[in-house]
């Protein structure tokens, strides 16, 4: 169905191209990756694969789908589609600089080296065919909103959650334009979590030591952002001819799991929390299993 698996975004499709720039958000290290094939931290923020690997094996492309910057990339890696995402970024410029992650804006360049890379391999003609039939997914927007309107004080704060929602939205349409015009035709945004179920939010929220649970004024506003943003693709696909654009949700997957994580291999909410080390200041937090850190579901 698709030749190619392309994808852009964050640390939740990110498969490791952040091990290779100046940042310290990586996840190369234990206990990321335990459950990956050979036991190994790959960069990936997760104890296994991620959903563009899940993906991929699905459809029949590859098992993995590795990074573009891996600097050992074969002619049959290109051919069959590449990760660009970077952990940390989001839409908004502001996101990128607070993170040190290669913006949306980067991200649409390294597909182009990607383009003129597969242009040498299989010839302009053949390599534009690729991509207009590559499946490419986005996952972006929970840092932009986590770090300009949640967490840390932001010029974005004047904004307010309807108009930062908005100008979120209008990066989507600019982005998704882009990867139009470089060549991209299906493609597949994904919604934002509860943001308000993630760990950070919950811990931050939290009014007892030992009492976790959702923030709903963060959860709302991420339902009301995922609202408008399923309409804005049918609408940026009615503009783009031949272009089939289409909104999964994950919003109603991940509360269930926050919600009820027994479901999902937790004997009993709270009594199963395991404990994860931070590399870089050495602090111990709690997060449930169904967790990869205090940031991702």
């Amino acid at each position: 169905m698709f030749p190619a698996i392309l994808v852009f975004g964050d640390s939740t499709i990110d498969t490791g191209n952040n091990n290779y720039i100046n940042t310290i958000i990586r996840a190369n290290f234990p206990p990321y990756g335990r459950n990956f094939p050979g036991g190994n931290a790959t960069g990936r923020f997760s104890n296994g694969k991620l959903i563009p690997d899940f993906i991929a094996t699905l459809m029949g492309i590859k098992d993995t789908v590795p990074p573009f910057l891996n600097p050992h990339l074969s002619d049959s890696d290109i051919l069959t589609g590449v990760c660009f995402a970077s952990a940390g970024s989001g839409y908004d410029n502001f996101t990128d600089l607070a993170t040190l992650s290669l913006s949306v804006a980067k991200q649409a360049d390294m597909l182009r080296s990607y383009l003129a890379r597969l242009n040498l391999i299989v010839g302009e003609e053949k390599a534009a065919k690729i991509v207009s039939e590559a499946l490419v997914i986005v996952s972006s927007g929970t840092n932009d909103f986590d770090i300009n309107l949640y967490d840390t004080p932001s010029p974005r704060l004047k904004l307010g959650v309807d108009g930062y929602q908005n100008f979120i939205l209008s990066s989507v349409h600019n982005f998704v334009q882009e990867l139009y015009d470089i060549g991209c035709r299906r493609i597949m945004v994904l919604g934002i979590p509860p943001i308000g179920c993630l760990p950070i939010q919950m811990t931050m929220a939290r009014q007892k030591q030992n009492e976790r649970r959702c923030v709903d004024k963060e959860n709302s506003d991420s339902q009301k952002y995922n609202q408008k943003l399923k309409k804005s693709l049918t609408d940026i696909q009615s503009n783009l001819t031949g272009s089939v654009i289409f909104y999964a949700d994950i919003y109603g997957a991940i509360l269930d799991m926050a919600t009820n994580p027994q479901r999902y291999g937790d004997r009993n909410k709270g009594d199963d929390e395991r404990m994860l080390r931070n590399g870089r200041d050495g602090a111990i937090v709690h997060v449930q299993p169904i967790n990869s850190d205090l940031y991702r579901p």
